[in-house]
């Protein structure tokens, strides 16, 4: 995985084993674990928090190894319509932080930078997200828009 805007070098980090199948140890049928998530979303999780209760309280490392189909997939066949998806969100709350601390702090050029930066990436991001379906056709981004998302 290559890293965008950091000057670090390596990619030192955990990964998954390549597993396709499901593991032994999971002993929850299919129809148990889809009603799990879909509790867990009625309750508020969001899915990257579904994913870790998943794991450290029931012992499924993967929902994908386990049923096949991706959390949003499961979440999108039970009728859950998620309006943004978390990454696209995460991103535009950092954008909208780097804007609020460039009004107050006009001069401070290396996180105007990051603004720009951040920005890219959220673009990058939905034109991805277009091709794919999550977002409608002639979706743009703007800041005006991201700070009434996230509120």
């Amino acid at each position: 995985m290559a890293r965008m805007h950091i000057r670090r070098r390596g990619r030192s980090q955990s990964k998954r084993p390549p597993r396709k199948e499901k593991p032994q140890w999971v002993t929850l049928e299919e129809k148990e674990i889809v009603e799990t998530i879909l509790n867990l979303y009625k309750q508020g999780y969001s899915p990257a928090r579904i994913g870790l209760v998943l794991r450290d309280a029931y012992g499924i490392p993967s929902v994908k190894y386990v049923l096949g189909k991706s959390m949003y997939t499961i979440l999108r066949e039970n009728g859950v319509e998620i309006e943004y998806p978390e990454d696209l969100l995460a991103l535009m709350r950092k954008a909208v932080n780097l804007a609020n601390h460039l009004k107050e702090n006009p001069k401070d050029l290396h996180n105007r930078r990051r603004l720009q930066l951040t920005e890219a990436k959220i673009r990058r991001l939905v034109r991805y997200y277009i091709r794919k379906g999550y977002l409608p056709e002639g979706w743009k981004y703007s800041l005006k828009e991201a700070k009434l998302i996230v509120g």
